[in-house]
């Protein structure tokens, strides 16, 4: 479990399955950093960097509606593989927004990432974390995982989400029809359960539909369930009859994904829920492409989703 945050403090852990010297040169290379810093529909600019303790790192963000994010990072530590301090979000006429301590270790060839932004005071911290979360902020997080797995030849999507409640709980969220049947629908959709069977080797047959007459199906077989740890399962969009088919609204889309969903206690009554999806079998490059072109609306149909499951589990409580 990670301890407490101070009130003034922002923590972010995440775990990547790449080793450390990866992880770091894709925080320290410019061309690899443009790869995947910054919200889903950013792009990034940088003017020059000096990666030692009193150098900068001089960049512009793009946002997707055109608008320029000048930055002016100030690097006050800097240990090779292990360390990074600095200021963020300063510029010629703003003073840093924070102070960020990322620190980077290796077990068993992962990485793991420990990242604090500490701000002058609790409120400027609690204001700070709505803007990242209304900005798509933390997905910054999920590109990083999603370019490191793109390095090593695959594809995925991944998202995550801190919610306020104990693993246990969220767990069961996930692993009683019931109860996601309430909240894992896209806004504006409702789920059908014709079959839920969940647990190794068992499988789930859904239905979700909205006014407008649109219907998926889809079959879930479920290879892992690990209470409270892990849940695993292969989604294969199908027709009314079961039979194996394609999203009907994205003929190129995959006909199948493996979603590997985990639970993480972060601090006391507090869970890391991460969902990362991948293609499965022989994928073509037209399916690829248009995988990768649909993060943005997976990211959107995903956080609606966690939106509702955290209402739900606040209204039960």
């Amino acid at each position: 479990m990670v301890a407490k945050s101070k009130p003034n403090e922002i923590s972010i852990t995440r775990v990547y399955d790449a080793p450390l010297k990866m992880v770091w040169e894709a925080w320290t290379d410019p061309a690899q950093v443009a790869q995947w810093w910054g919200p889903r529909g950013f792009t990034l600019t940088t003017h020059g960097k000096d990666l030692r303790p009193g150098g900068f790192w001089h960049y512009t963000m793009h946002g997707p509606d055109g608008t320029d994010y000048p930055n002016w990072t100030v690097y006050h530590e800097v240990e090779e593989y292990r360390k990074l301090v600095y200021d963020h979000g300063g510029y010629e006429d703003r003073p840093p927004m924070f102070r960020v301590t990322a620190l980077f270790s290796e077990v068993d060839g992962k990485t793991t990432l420990e990242m604090t932004m500490a701000l002058p005071t609790a409120e400027e911290a609690a204001a700070t974390r709505k803007f990242i979360k209304a900005a798509g902020g933390n997905a910054t997080w999920d590109r990083l995982a999603e370019y490191l797995k793109g390095q090593k030849g695959g594809h995925c999507f991944v998202i995550n989400r801190s919610l306020p409640f104990p693993v246990a709980k969220v767990f069961e969220m996930w692993s009683q029809p019931e109860h996601f049947a309430k909240w894992l629908p896209p806004a504006g959709f409702m789920m059908d359960i014709r079959r839920a069977e969940i647990r190794e080797g068992g499988n789930g047959f859904f239905r979700m539909s909205n006014d407008a007459g649109f219907s998926l199906y889809c079959r879930f077989d479920y290879e892992v369930v690990e209470s409270p740890r892990r849940i695993v399962y292969v989604q294969q969009f199908c027709d009314e009859q079961e039979n194996p088919g394609r999203h009907p609204g994205l003929p190129t889309f995959p006909a199948a994904l493996r979603t590997t969903v985990t639970f993480v206690e972060e601090e006391e009554d507090t869970t890391r829920l991460t969902v990362t999806s991948e293609p499965v079998g022989e994928t073509t490059s037209e399916e690829l492409a248009a995988f990768q072109g649909e993060r943005s609306g997976m990211t959107l149909g995903w956080t609606g989703s966690f939106d509702k499951l955290e209402e739900v589990m606040s209204q039960a409580s």
